[in-house]
């Protein structure tokens, strides 16, 4: 390892930013499941959905708590992983941070307790209101998250002068190249991971419990989502292929670790990418099927790894994170389609599954935190050397520590991130088995 306080910086940064993205997005996918519910209960079929709405609600409370807890430290980190970076892209990354606060602090202020504490005190239709609103203002503060991310990826709508990016269209800088595809690819791994959970949640109920009608609804929830976001989510990673042979061409050719510039752009399937001797020592390629995913100079001639100066990603690193998230992807989408059609034959009947599949399903349940953590390793670790691509990179704004403090720090965050990660799904766990405690009533009243 050539830096180890610099690659330090960017294990301890990226344990933060994967764990707020964990429950960022499950809380968005479970905000708008939750939308769905209350809309169906007053629907006519009141009972189930009342009671998946009641269950499923504790779980978002508890997603919500750690998506506050989380933010912290990636705020802080901002300030002592990476000093620098604030006096760079300030001018950016303030107002965006603002509105990802403000809209935030507005919507869970105005309309998160009123969803969790105000039911019981308002009318059905108004508390549905409030469960669309909190939905709506959580996927609003995804979206400017999204904004800076991918303007991260591609600088546009903002000049470099004098060591700081100012702004100078904002209409070009919201919409870069990739702030559609970064948001369709978070709303729809967020719809995975509700999708998964639902379906693993209520496949480990099933194998304790008799299964009702509210089990039944919840997992046909589920698996609609898994089903449907499974086709989205690999439409969408072909649209950010593109995007980043369009405009990350050294990201491009790491991921295909191809190396030699205009040599034949053959597509590895797989391979072992060896930096110090500039080749595959191994590979199983498909013959001139890399060239769409490839960047290209003026004349078209493919650029490969040579044309960069070391100035890429880790090949190693960013050509599997791609290949694994492909092919946890095409998992997902045969398991959760598989499934579909099953159940289909069976009047859509949970119990109809195998016990082997239904524990299957159960262990399943948090695949979407995978798709998101491969993904977040190809776009994050896969960005270096640069903090902002093609301009400002990670060793001109990372802090000065030593290798001993950075190495304590970034394993004490792993830890509590570790030990958080097991209490929420101990306590999910806890939940299926023996139900949620009831709320006590007292002078008719929750």
């Amino acid at each position: 390892m050539t830096n180890s306080p610099l690659w330090l910086s960017q294990l301890q940064f990226f344990f933060s930013l994967g764990f707020l993205g964990l429950f960022l997005l499950t809380q968005v996918g479970l905000a708008w499941v939750l939308v769905f519910f209350k809309l169906r209960a007053r629907g006519g079929v009141q009972s189930r959905y009342v009671a998946a709405y009641r269950f499923w609600v504790r779980v978002f409370a508890l997603t919500a708590i750690l998506v506050m807890a989380a933010g912290v430290p990636v705020l802080v980190q901002l300030g002592s992983v990476w000093p620098g970076l604030m006096s760079k892209i300030g001018n950016v990354a303030g107002p965006l941070m603002a509105a990802v606060i403000i809209t935030t602090f507005v919507f869970k202020s105005c309309f998160l307790g009123a969803m969790l504490f105000g039911q019981r005190r308002m009318s059905d239709a108004l508390h549905t209101l409030m469960v669309v609103l909190v939905a709506i203002g959580l996927t609003l503060a995804l979206a400017w998250a999204m904004v800076l991310m991918s303007w991260m990826q591609s600088p546009a709508g903002a000049d470099l002068a004098d060591g700081q990016y100012r702004v100078v269209d904002w209409y070009a800088l919201v919409f870069n190249p990739f702030f559609l595809c970064f948001l369709g690819l978070a709303l729809v791994i967020s719809a995975l991971v509700a999708g998964f959970l639902m379906m693993g949640v209520t496949a480990r109920h099933s194998l304790h419990h008799t299964v009702d009608d509210t089990d039944r609804s919840v997992f046909q929830t589920g698996l609609g989502l898994a089903a449907a976001g499974s086709v989205l989510l690999f439409v969408l990673l072909a649209v950010y292929g593109v995007q980043v042979a369009a405009t990350q061409p050294a990201k491009a050719a790491a991921t295909a670790a191809y190396w030699v510039s205009g040599s034949a752009p053959d597509l590895p399937l797989l391979a072992w990418p060896s930096e110090s001797g500039a080749r595959n020592l191994f590979s199983v390629e498909l013959p001139d099927l890399a060239r769409p995913w490839l960047g290209v100079d003026e004349i078209g001639v493919s650029l490969g790894l040579d044309k960069f100066a070391g100035m890429h990603a880790p090949v190693a690193l960013t050509f599997w994170s791609w290949r694994l998230l492909v092919l946890l992807a095409g998992g997902v989408f045969f398991f959760s389609w598989l499934t579909l059609l099953y159940v289909r034959r069976h009047a859509f009947e949970l119990t109809a599954l195998p016990q082997g599949w239904r524990r299957g399903l159960s262990a399943c349940r948090y695949v979407g935190w995978a798709l998101l953590g491969l993904l977040m390793v190809h776009v994050w670790l896969g960005q270096a050397p640069f903090a902002v691509y093609g301009t400002v990179t990670l060793a001109e704004v990372a802090v000065s520590e030593s290798t001993d403090i950075l190495f304590a720090t970034t394993l004490a965050y792993g830890v509590v991130y570790v030990l958080l990660l097991a209490g929420f799904i101990q306590l999910l766990n806890y939940s299926v088995r023996y139900g949620v405690v009831p709320v006590a009533r007292r002078r008719g009243r929750a």
